[in-house]
């Protein structure tokens, strides 16, 4: 399908909540207070992790990591928009709204490929205790986590170059409230199908496939725990994964409506969004955090060591 009026653009005007202009305060607001509470909680888990040797092990390394990522995964997003709550229009120019693209794309991969790392890092402990402390180390598991970065992006520069590979046409209004890939690609020049076809393809194979990963992981776990004889050594051992899988399943299943919904236009997009740029952030240090006594013990120790050297 042609488009007319092909004049080169520079920037886009991103819709974004202008459509509920009665209630822009409010949001502002609430997605503040949200963003607060996920700085705070993400780097508390950092912090613990660092100032506690006892976390010092592979399950809170993985989960450090995903907390870094998800901090940088909300800087890329929610700074602009809180700042678009408060301002008459929100621009952004086409090489920003790249780079907004390819970060939000990049960190949304590794932290997925990073809950799979975690998943299987809990398989390698219940599944294989006895070469868990040889095959797990730190060093293997910071290239590990280089490797989800390196492959997070990768994916991402992909699908970033594929959409923005041509010119983009008037009117300039992207409606939601970030650079997302198909609001950008409906303003393209040239005939988005195939582009949108080829991108939606990548973005499904990446959840699909971390998230196979995890399910298969999940059901060696099972397995072995079965077999365990005391019904402690089951609980132990399912508490230790609890925590994770809720994270799985809040995080792939607002990740699937997002890149797996049919098409749809208007402001649908933008609401549709929302669970998963601000709210997942969010939910994930508090569980991590609240279901974790080796992070509530840590919390102890530091507020104890604190308070004493203030005395």
């Amino acid at each position: 399908m042609m488009k007319i009026n092909q004049t080169v653009l520079q920037e886009f005007i991103l819709v974004g909540f202008s459509v509920y202009p009665h209630v822009q305060t409010f949001l502002f607001l609430f997605f503040f207070c949200l963003y607060v509470l996920t700085l705070t909680g993400n780097l508390a888990i950092l912090g613990l992790t660092w100032l506690d040797r006892s976390l010092h092990t592979p399950m809170y390394l993985f989960l450090s990591a995903l907390s870094f990522s998800e901090t940088c995964y909300t800087l890329a997003i929610v700074p602009k928009m809180l700042a678009d709550l408060l301002a008459k229009t929100s621009r952004i120019s086409v090489t920003g709204c790249g780079f907004q693209m390819c970060f939000f794309l990049g960190l949304g991969g590794t932290n997925c490929i990073i809950l799979t790392l975690m998943g299987y890092d809990r398989f390698m402990a219940i599944c294989n205790p006895l070469k868990y402390p040889l095959l797990m180390t730190n060093i293997v598991c910071g290239q590990l986590v280089a490797s989800a970065w390196a492959g997070g992006f990768f994916i991402s520069l992909v699908e970033t170059a594929l959409v923005f590979r041509g010119s983009f046409c008037r009117p300039n209004l992207v409606k939601h409230f970030f650079c997302h890939m198909r609001a950008v690609m409906r303003l393209s020049c040239i005939d988005s199908d195939l582009t949108e076809f080829i991108v939606t393809v990548i973005s499904v194979s990446g959840l699909l496939g971390t998230f196979l990963l995890i399910f298969l992981t999940y059901v060696l776990i099972l397995s072995t725990v079965l077999r365990i004889p005391s019904a402690e050594g089951k609980q132990k051992a399912f508490s230790t994964c609890a925590s994770h899988l809720t994270v799985v399943i809040i995080h792939f299943g607002f990740a699937s409506i997002v890149y797996m919904k049919p098409e749809a236009s208007g402001g649908d997009d933008t609401l549709i969004a929302v669970p998963y740029t601000v709210i997942t952030p969010f939910l994930s240090p508090v569980i991590f955090s609240l279901r974790n006594k080796d992070m509530k013990n840590a919390f102890r120790k530091v507020v104890g060591k604190t308070a004493a050297l203030k005395k």
